[in-house]
């Protein structure tokens, strides 16, 4: 039976554990919400499993091993990498868990290499503002108006933009953040924002901002015309937040970034 890519996936390292009980539910649990904030959107795997850019997930007869082999190693030559050091040795254990009983193994191996099923939350450093932020850069339940729908940050999200590179001190800079990377390109009837990918003598690969979530496009270099500067703000995509909740957002960046 052939085993097609996992892609955009945050997991690794399940091992024979101790009898089905209570813990291994809440293991399982905590390993569904990685799973949702890590890899349920439009580009990854989709809610379950079931849907999403990247293979479906669920009802395939993985067996664990592959799983875990996959996850840790990577699949060189796609948006797949290598995630064994990205997160927490019982976070990537527990992913591995859950994706295991969404193919149907009853009793997927819950504990993580020298250690039990984790019993608090997956960054015990954060303080609970920033775990809370945590949460509200990739909240699924916002679709793609969410941060990580552009921004990649410790393993989470989609690297459309550039990474995060210094926080904006504030909520107001944040909402007012300079985006000089978009630019406005025109090719046939159609104008729109911009973040180009590579510009090369065949092809010029960009992300259409028009509507999120941002289109992968690729055109002639001699049907398109690139002008610096565009009217896309990022205040645009951000507002579905509220202003405490981009405060704790925040909180998380500063904890993040700063490390």
């Amino acid at each position: 039976m052939s085993r097609p890519f996992l892609l955009l996936f945050v997991f690794t390292l399940g091992c024979p554990g101790p009898a089905w009980s209570q813990d291994t539910q809440d293991f399982l649990k905590h390993g569904e919400q990685v799973f949702n904030r890590s890899c349920a959107t439009g580009y990854c795997h989709g809610a379950r499993g079931t849907a999403g850019g990247a293979p479906r997930l669920a009802a395939r007869e993985f067996d664990q091993a592959f799983i875990r082999d996959t996850v840790s190693r990577g699949v060189p030559g796609t948006a797949m990498a290598a995630f064994e050091k990205i997160l927490s040795p019982q976070d990537l254990a527990a992913v591995v868990a859950y994706v295991a009983s969404l193919n149907g193994i009853a009793h997927p191996e819950p504990v993580p290499p020298g250690g039990p099923a984790p019993t608090q939350s997956a960054s015990p450093a954060l303080s609970p503002e920033a775990a809370r932020g945590r949460g509200l850069f990739s909240d699924s339940q916002r679709g793609f108006g969410r941060c990580s729908t552009c921004h990649e940050l410790n393993g989470i999200g989609i690297s459309v933009a550039t990474p995060i590179a210094s926080v904006p001190t504030d909520v107001q800079a944040l909402r007012a953040m300079a985006t000089p990377e978009v630019s406005t390109v025109s090719f046939g009837h159609e104008t729109m924002p911009a973040l180009v990918v590579s510009k090369g003598n065949r092809s010029v690969i960009f992300f259409d901002l028009t509507i999120p979530p941002p289109v992968l496009r690729t055109v002639s270099p001699g049907k398109a015309e690139f002008a610096q500067g565009s009217g896309w703000k990022h205040s645009s995509v951000i507002g579905s937040y509220r202003e405490d909740e981009l405060t704790a957002i925040l909180d998380f960046l500063r904890a993040i970034v700063a490390r």
